[in-house]
């Protein structure tokens, strides 16, 4: 009788979860999911609710990933949210979402989609266009933060029994052994033997995955830096754009050094929150699916690709973010008039402002204290081309909070099923810079499930 195949998921972020689901349904071999965090009974059953973990630590570990307790956004357009389109044909994405979409509906996603009246969209675009932004179309469901713990539950009990799930269990290395893989070593010193292992580490374990890469001896390519700010603005100076498409995708290239600006993580009706990642404080914003503020709230992210010799954009984010962390209790929060005026804000200035914080715990200061001019002068510069595009973005009321920095590890050389340089050894998800959102890390994890089991079934 043939041995079991033994397939071991590092993390169980939403990459990790829809490779195990994958795999669940195809049946034929062993299946172990490793996650360094609780699951997710545990990490709701220590939850705020609301989506917030008592254990800072446990906002990105753990079944489900920082996807557990994030706005819940399922982005359905092959050119939002990660790099899928460099591995697979335009069609042939279009395709793996749409199978992801009725995967996440399955298990509880709603079926309201935004972004799918054509004209309504056009409409937008063109007043983007004249506002000097690009506007991105995208059809997205919006689960929200209450909802998202909920779904990752169903997932997680649907998972078959060929499916071990350890949580709580940490993965230090992936073994080698003569040229072909071995298994996994975990922190406890145990070794797990398997024929074929999928990293889905997630942006908590971006850095893991990078040293882990690098003494595998793994080729890479440096994804950029993206580092910005959380605008806060009144929910009324965007409600026309936001009921339409929910989360506005708009690019500026500001004249004064012409570097890429973008919004990402638009929350209508939401609040700014903190994420906290291996000890360095950043910032984000969450939306509900049954509560609402009186504000909406989005990044404005820079990004920036370095030259030779630079490979630490993961360092690079990390260094930002700590300065506000060194001058504040974590996040600086500044008026935007203030900010133009060169002076800090202050609790009282803030007070009097026509935009109330949703993070009251933010510290009053001044982000040119921490953001190089470079990236500020481009986010002015964005600020005034979205007040063109949605009047009232660029008030001196307007809130920005400071830092956010989105952690992409080094994308290593990938196959088109995401196989590393290493046989049968595959990365996926955002913590593998393949992806940057919920839904295309669910397709990366179905995309290298399904090759996987494509293979077992060839050698059955």
């Amino acid at each position: 009788m043939a041995r079991q195949q033994e397939i071991v998921i590092v993390g169980a972020g939403p990459a990790g979860i829809f490779a195990a689901l994958a795999l669940s349904e195809a049946g034929g071999a062993h299946v172990r999911v490793f996650e360094k965090g609780p699951d997710i009974d545990e990490r709701l059953a220590n939850s705020h609710g609301r989506g917030r973990a008592r254990d800072p630590n446990w906002l990105l570990s753990g079944w489900g990933g920082a996807g557990a307790f994030s706005d819940g956004k399922l982005t359905l357009s092959p050119e939002v949210g990660g790099q899928l389109a460099a591995y697979l044909s335009h069609r042939e994405v279009e395709a793996l979402l749409a199978d992801v979409d009725q995967m996440w509906l399955r298990f509880g996603a709603p079926a309201e989609l935004y972004g799918a009246d054509e004209e309504a969209m056009s409409v937008l675009a063109r007043r983007a266009t004249r506002a000097d932004l690009e506007f991105i179309p995208a059809r997205i469901r919006h689960l929200g933060t209450d909802r998202c713990p909920v779904v990752l539950r169903e997932m997680r009990r649907a998972l078959g029994p060929n499916v071990e799930v350890h949580a709580n269990e940490e993965v230090l290395h992936v073994t080698v052994e003569n040229g072909k893989l071995a298994g996994v070593e975990t922190a406890s010193g145990d070794h797990h033997p398997a024929d074929y292992v999928i990293l889905a580490p997630g942006r908590e374990g971006s850095r893991w995955f990078a040293e882990e890469g690098a003494r595998l001896g793994l080729s890479r390519v440096d994804n950029p830096v993206d580092v910005g700010v959380r605008v806060e603005v009144p929910a009324e100076v965007m409600a026309d754009i936001t009921s339409v498409a929910y989360e506005s995708k708009l690019i500026c290239y500001p004249k004064t050094f012409d570097d890429r600006v973008r919004t990402f993580c638009m929350c209508p009706y939401g609040e700014v929150v903190k994420e906290y990642s291996e000890g360095i404080v950043t910032v984000n914003g969450h939306s509900y699916a049954d509560k609402r503020t009186s504000n909406t709230n989005f990044a404005l992210l820079v990004t920036t690709r370095f030259t030779e010799p630079f490979h630490e954009p993961i360092a690079y984010g990390r260094y930002l973010a700590s300065l506000a962390n060194l001058i504040s209790d974590g996040v600086i929060c500044q008026r935007l008039g203030d900010l133009r005026s060169g002076r800090r804000s202050t609790a009282e200035r803030i007070t009097r402002g026509l935009v109330q914080p949703t993070l009251t715990s933010a510290t009053p200061g001044d982000l040119s204290f921490v953001l190089p001019h470079r990236y500020l002068s481009g986010i002015l510069e964005t600020l005034e081309a979205l007040d063109r595009f949605a009047p009232g973005v660029g008030s001196r009321h307007t809130l920005l909070y400071g830092v956010e920095v989105k952690f992409y590890s080094a994308r290593p050389k990938l196959s088109a099923c995401l196989e590393t340089e290493v046989a049968n050894l595959f990365a996926v998800g955002d913590g593998a810079g393949v992806t940057r959102g919920l839904m295309q890390a669910s397709a990366s994890g179905v995309l290298a499930g399904r090759e996987i089991a494509k293979r077992l079934g060839a050698a059955r």
